[in-house]
């Protein structure tokens, strides 16, 4: 079960659906999972074991080093992916995920979108840190595995992570920088709950934040955006965040009047948090 990535909670709970009278406990379930990782592993730690994986299974992948014998990032994807980035290389989705690990190195992940709506896994980078160096490099190598210059990325998604969309400006200049909607959304409405404590008041400005982030033309934002304020007109604070934050310096990347000058086969969200969850369990 384990190799099947079968979570620890739901082995404990097969175990006793096969014997009720088991007197395991989820200690010894880790103990034995962490058990059974060491033994296939050997001598090697984690780092090792996954560059000898990636040497048997033939992905493609780089590293540098730190100190000749650190690995200090390290960059993957699969031969398969390289076709599918080469042939649908309009949209990619990426993602930095932070000290989550038992390394606390940082996961960056890559994620492609053929015409058809489905994703693919196109790349995966574990990072030394947060540093603009590190997601360069990581870029570069992602661009490595395109095989023309007349083909590369047209349109990425990301988060609001100032290091990644430097880096994204610096390795792919003239492709266009899309914003999650959905964790601008998830941020925006934190703030309001934060600020305002009826659920009906700060749902109907929610409401007037959605009808703003779906504004159809650039006439009608100036438009909508004074209807946005008049509701939030009594939370001043909320007015100027979302301004200072978000409509001023990244308008452009989120609301539908822009975005829709771009092909973006319809995605302005992230899809990938099961990939992520998968592969920081593979690090602790």
């Amino acid at each position: 079960m384990t190799k099947s990535m079968v979570k620890p909670r739901n082995i404990l709970l097969t175990l006793k659906e096969h014997n009720a009278n088991t007197c395991t406990t989820i200690k010894q379930i880790y103990n034995a999972r962490s058990a059974y990782r060491s033994s296939i592993r050997g001598s090697d730690n984690e780092i090792q074991h996954l560059m000898k994986l990636l040497e048997r299974d033939q992905y493609i992948h780089w590293h540098r080093l730190k100190d000749e014998d650190v690995v200090r990032d390290i960059f993957w994807c699969h031969l398969d992916a390289v076709k599918l980035c080469n042939a649908c290389n309009l949209m990619f989705l990426i993602d930095s995920t932070y000290k989550t690990n038992m390394y606390r190195l940082s996961l960056l992940d890559f994620v492609g979108v053929i015409p058809t709506g489905m994703t693919f896994c196109a790349g995966f980078a574990y990072l030394e840190g947060e540093r603009v160096n590190n997601v360069v490099w990581a870029l570069e190598r992602f661009r490595c595995i395109f095989l023309r210059c007349d083909a590369l990325p047209r349109v990425i998604v990301t988060d609001r992570d100032l290091v990644l969309m430097n880096a994204v400006k610096t390795v792919f200049p003239e492709c266009t920088n899309l914003l999650c909607r959905f964790h601008i959304d998830k941020n925006v409405k934190a703030i309001c709950k934060s600020l305002i404590g009826q659920k009906n008041v700060w749902e109907y400005v929610m409401d007037a934040w959605g009808s703003l982030v779906d504004c159809p033309s650039e006439h009608q934002f100036d438009e909508c955006l004074k209807k946005f304020e008049i509701a939030c007109s009594p939370w001043p604070m909320f007015i100027d965040y979302v301004n200072k934050i978000w409509i001023i310096p990244q308008k452009e990347k989120f609301v539908t009047t822009w975005t829709n000058k771009v092909m973006h086969l319809g995605n302005t969200t992230n899809r990938y948090e099961n990939v992520k969850v998968f592969l920081l369990g593979l690090m602790n």
